[in-house]
């Protein structure tokens, strides 16, 4: 008998099945009934939604004695008008095999309320439950229309490694790769590791960015992008940060400030647009359940030009807010890296809508952006959203040699390591763009999710490996 998911059989027109003989498959969510008829919500993780079934308590006394919430089961029946509301079809069940049960007394997931603290410490189970359903099915949405988007514009899609010698960010906080005996590290003359002994043959480190990589890609290709696993050594517990995240970095041979942030625009826009209209059935469940403003202020961003603001402009407008009584955990003038209240001040309750942030002070931003006439700033872009703060950091590239060469040795880069990156600005350089999207940054906005932990299968996070 051919089995049927459930979203086929709630989702399109099955006025011709009615009446045939179908198989469902799933887990049970709920299970109520008399003496004269018992009903199962059957989930098979392909729609928020339930199917039901419809069993006669007597034709299945024993398997129904064993069918509790989280049960796995398969029934044959025949696929009839519902009598009730709420759905269109339901199953009149004619034979029910029990895969596999789950005791109601040591099974987690019954139906009632869990936090998301509770869900984190099962997170073998966790994706059972219709949240972090719904949560999983728009990753996967979100990750297709990322792959859409950069393919229908002619970007290709790169593959950077994932071991590394090279720092991108310059701050240090890598995971170490190594084949090394930690309890007998071979070492040199002066006491220092002789890492020409270890695998690679130098100190090598799971990678925070595919940005440097990246740039040679888009200087043969024009427009690649990248879309893999990055690694943070960030000793940090917020719910902002993860160990273990994923990145988008499209970089753009050509591009400058203009045409940089019309796409960092374009792209958000797109992917909020393609949630609003390909994943409404978990939306109107995380509406519900999780954020009463979500579905608004999705609608809300893909409606409005997003604001450009220099960061000059932008601190006079903090420093105005403050000399009015507003008052900020963090002191603002210029020169400082804004906090997330500063920009979210600026998106939430200045402009009331998205801002891409331009223009920063060289200081505080990495080595590789592109210097602005005035010596003091550069032309680094960051996309502030509701709720998030920073959701893209971008930048046009510097791409003259001298510049380059002279920011890296104000920062005490190793040379060693970036010989080659160096050598795109020495071989046919051109001007050159790109950015990058934090995955569970943009998966946060649009599930209206609170904590990051929460966006992502398996977080990792510091003391926090399990699964």
């Amino acid at each position: 008998m051919k089995r049927y998911e459930i979203k086929h059989l709630l989702k399109e027109d099955v006025s011709a099945l009615i009446g045939t003989e179908i198989n469902v498959k799933g887990w049970v969510r709920t299970k109520r009934g008399n003496k004269n008829v018992a009903f199962i919500a059957l989930n098979d993780g392909s729609i928020i939604h339930n199917i039901q079934v419809v069993a006669d308590p007597v034709q299945f006394e024993e398997q129904l004695r064993r069918i509790t919430t989280g049960a796995c089961i398969s029934v044959d029946g025949t696929l009839v008008s519902s009598q009730g509301s709420g759905q269109a079809v339901e199953v009149q069940a004619k034979t029910i095999e029990v895969y596999g049960e789950a005791s109601p007394e040591t099974y987690p997931l019954q139906k009632k309320g869990h936090s998301m603290e509770f869900l984190r410490e099962i997170g073998h189970l966790r994706l059972r439950t219709n949240t972090f359903g719904a949560v999983m099915r728009m990753r996967h949405n979100m990750a297709y229309a990322i792959h859409t988007f950069f393919h229908e514009r002619g970007f290709f899609y790169f593959h950077t490694p994932l071991i590394t010698a090279s720092d991108c960010e310059g701050a240090g906080e890598m995971f170490q790769v190594t084949t090394l005996p930690l309890n007998n590290l071979p070492k040199k003359e002066d006491g220092s590791v002789d890492y020409e002994q270890d695998f690679f043959g130098k100190q090598t480190a799971l990678t925070v960015s595919g940005q440097l990589e990246g740039e040679l890609g888009a200087t043969s290709l024009g427009k690649i992008y990248t879309f893999g696993p990055t690694f943070r050594a960030e000793n940090s517990n917020t719910p902002r940060h993860l160990a273990e995240f994923w990145m988008i970095e499209p970089e753009m041979a050509f591009y400058d400030l203009d045409s940089l942030t019309a796409l960092e625009e374009e792209f958000i826009k797109y992917c909020v647009q393609w949630a609003l209209d390909h994943c409404m059935d978990d939306l109107e469940f995380l509406n519900k359940m999780i954020d009463p403003n979500l579905i608004e202020r999705l609608r809300g961003v893909t409606a409005t030009n997003f604001v450009r603001l220099p960061y000059t402009e932008g601190i006079k407008i903090l420093e105005e807010a403050v000399n009015n009584g507003h008052k900020f955990e963090f002191p603002v003038s210029w020169g400082v890296d804004l906090a997330s209240e500063h920009e979210r001040f600026l998106v939430e309750e200045h402009f009331k809508r998205p801002v891409i942030m331009v223009d920063y002070p060289k200081e505080i931003k990495a080595f590789y952006m592109k210097q602005n006439a005035d010596g003091r700033t550069v032309q680094g872009t960051d996309v502030l959203f509701p709720q998030i703060g920073e959701i893209i950091g971008g930048s046009v590239r510097e791409e003259n040699y001298d510049k380059l060469l002279a920011a890296i040795d104000e920062r005490n880069i190793p040379m060693k390591d970036m010989w080659w990156y160096l050598d795109t600005r020495k071989y046919g350089t051109c001007p050159h763009a790109g950015f990058g999207l934090g995955f569970e940054r943009l998966m946060l906005f649009v599930t209206g999710m609170a904590n990051i932990r929460d966006v992502i299968p398996f977080p990792r996070t510091p003391k926090t490996a399990e699964f």
